[in-house]
């Protein structure tokens, strides 16, 4: 009597520990907001005759500042210029007068971040 008092009490509680479970949908999250980073695109450096001419296209949501060009032959800094960008202006053209053949590379920067660097190799570096 004893084992079918305690199978029934099981039977009766078998419906009760059975729905133990996770019967709630979670709430439903906020969605996350990121920003993907400015980048360059389209760079290249050329020359243009006696000059050296680097076009470049900023693609990217980002605050209006400035953005920034070193150029060096080898190792050499020979130049810097800057230009400020918006929303509405992001096609960049940067020239230096540069009329010797050289190992030439510019470095692109947007609020003090490195974005790109692009070669120009007229003679072995």
């Amino acid at each position: 009597m004893n084992s079918r008092h305690l199978l029934a009490l099981v039977c009766c509680a078998a419906p009760l520990l059975g729905s133990c479970r996770y019967n709630l949908l979670p709430p439903i999250p906020r969605p996350v907001e990121f920003r993907l980073p400015v980048r360059i695109v389209n760079a290249t450096l050329t020359r243009e005759k006696e000059d050296l001419l680097l076009t470049a296209r900023v693609d990217g949501q980002f605050d209006p500042g400035y953005l920034s060009v070193n150029w060096y032959d080898n190792s050499e800094l020979i130049g810097q210029d800057s230009i400020y960008l918006d929303a509405a202006q992001r096609d960049v053209t940067f020239r230096l007068p540069a009329p010797q053949q050289g190992a030439y590379r510019a470095t692109l920067s947007f609020a003090g971040h490195l974005l790109r660097q692009v070669e120009l190799y007229e003679v072995e570096p």
